[in-house]
């Protein structure tokens, strides 16, 4: 047997023996009952991931179940990002609870914190106006072209020019986390769309 194959043996059994963090200590860290976790774990193992650890790929086809509609892939990539925090390109069921437990049950500063780091696809801090229409076009993508109204290349360029100029305050040509806040608190429709995530469980 070659180094290599050693390699890959001992990254298996890294993996099979993957334990979450104790269900007491998830129900600290999140804002789920120990009884929901029990049950999100055990679909976590079973559906879906039964090493306990799901990849992008996975994650992508998990994503494309939703939305059959349309193309969740890129969508689902700057999801799997903003959920994998210690970006080793996994995510372990606390990360997936922990991105579960902000967008469910998080305060609207937690959600729009989440928010502006999945526009925020390079992590330096600021949302570009690249950064924003690579986002919206994946949510038009996933959306798929049976959406009211019919979407195309141009809405989304528009939505975004609209949007980033309302959120732009100082015209620098980048939306800051303050930017972002005290334009998404200013705006009834934003604090609304929000609220849809109380729903997802």
């Amino acid at each position: 047997m070659s180094s290599g194959d050693h390699d890959l043996e001992d990254l298996e059994m890294q993996v099979v023996r993957y334990k979450p963090e104790g269900l007491d200590v998830l129900c600290r860290k999140s804002k789920f009952t120990r009884k929901e976790l029990q049950i999100m774990y055990r679909g976590f193992k079973q559906v879906e991931c039964p090493t306990g650890i799901v990849n992008e790929e996975t994650f992508k086809e998990i994503y494309a179940q939703f939305f059959p509609q349309g193309d969740s892939s890129a969508y689902a990539h700057y999801v799997f990002n903003t959920f994998d925090h210690d970006r080793n390109g996994s995510l372990s069921f606390e990360e997936f609870v922990m991105g579960l437990s902000v967008l469910s049950r998080g305060t609207l500063q937690e959600r729009l914190q989440w928010a502006f780091n999945l526009y925020d696809i390079n992590g330096d801090g600021f949302i570009t106006k690249d950064e924003m229409t690579d986002i919206v076009s994946a949510i038009y993508e996933m959306m798929g072209r049976f959406s009211e109204p019919m979407i195309d290349e141009n809405t989304a360029k528009e939505h975004v020019d609209r949007v980033f100029l309302k959120m732009d305050i100082n015209r620098d040509g980048v939306i800051t986390f303050d930017e972002f806040m005290e334009t998404c608190r200013r705006d009834e429709n934003i604090t609304k769309g929000m609220a849809i995530f109380d729903t997802v469980l």
